[in-house]
């Protein structure tokens, strides 16, 4: 099964300056949690060209990138998002999508005119999101880098119809998880003992003087990730140190 690397980009200068609430990132990050997959990186950025395209290229050059970007396709002085990308990933100016234009054409009739049809003019050989609440498209290249609208009604059927049908689920995989009555320093030598293909993930807290880890272990071998959640155990019971649940 092919890994890759999901990053979210989320722009719009009103989720910086407090305006509005984003409300992507916590959509995507389920959705891949769903399906077995893993949110390499998010970003929230402004409205700012130069600010763009950095963080595109930043992902362009990871390898196994597939990149989610929301916001910044209308037709509005501010939405950039169309051009930098067919600035970072083609390399060539933004041209008309027929197929496009003819949606927005047939959604808004002389409406259309003169600035929706402007969101007809995306990257060149890029294919189109269907827009289930009007018929304004979102769009993708290669298809790994997907830009849907700002709108969570409009972009999150985008982003779910991409995850089902463009990319394979993993298989789930079995865990065990447990809170430990000590410091996270305590545990790291077993920490390093464990092996590489084993998840681990450890959570520390302090509530006043107390301090705990939460301590979560996942494997795709149910009998791997009992052997391995035993020795974690066994180890900390020789440290002295207690599960608390």
């Amino acid at each position: 099964m092919k890994e890759y690397s999901f990053y979210s980009v989320i722009i719009g200068t009103e989720l910086l300056n407090g305006r509005r609430e984003d409300k992507h990132f916590k959509f995507l990050n389920q959705a891949l949690r769903d399906r077995g997959l893993k949110h390499a990186g998010s970003f929230v950025i402004n409205d700012d060209t130069a600010l763009m395209e950095r963080v595109f290229e930043m992902i362009k050059k990871d390898p196994k990138s597939v990149m989610f970007c929301f916001g910044g396709i209308g037709s509005t002085p501010d939405d950039y998002t169309r051009k930098i990308a067919a600035k970072s990933f083609t390399c060539k100016p933004l041209q008309t999508n027929q197929e496009a234009l003819s949606l927005i054409i047939e959604e808004f009739k002389d409406g259309a005119y003169p600035h929706r049809i402007k969101m007809a003019n995306i990257p060149k050989g890029a294919k189109l999101l269907k827009n289930v609440v009007n018929q304004v498209p979102g769009f993708y290249l290669q298809d790994r880098f997907f830009f849907t609208p700002g709108f969570p009604s409009m972009a999150h059927p985008m982003i779910t119809w991409a995850l089902d049908n463009l990319f394979e689920r993993k298989e789930d995989k079995f865990f065990c998880e447990f809170r430990a009555d000590c410091s996270e320093n305590d545990l790291i030598n077993i920490m390093e003992s464990l092996p590489k293909e084993l998840e681990l993930s450890s959570l520390p807290k302090i509530q006043g003087n107390k301090k705990t880890v939460d301590i979560f272990l996942a494997h795709k071998n149910k009998e791997q990730l009992d052997k391995w959640c035993s020795f974690f155990k066994c180890e900390m019971k020789k440290l002295g140190k207690e599960i608390i649940i």
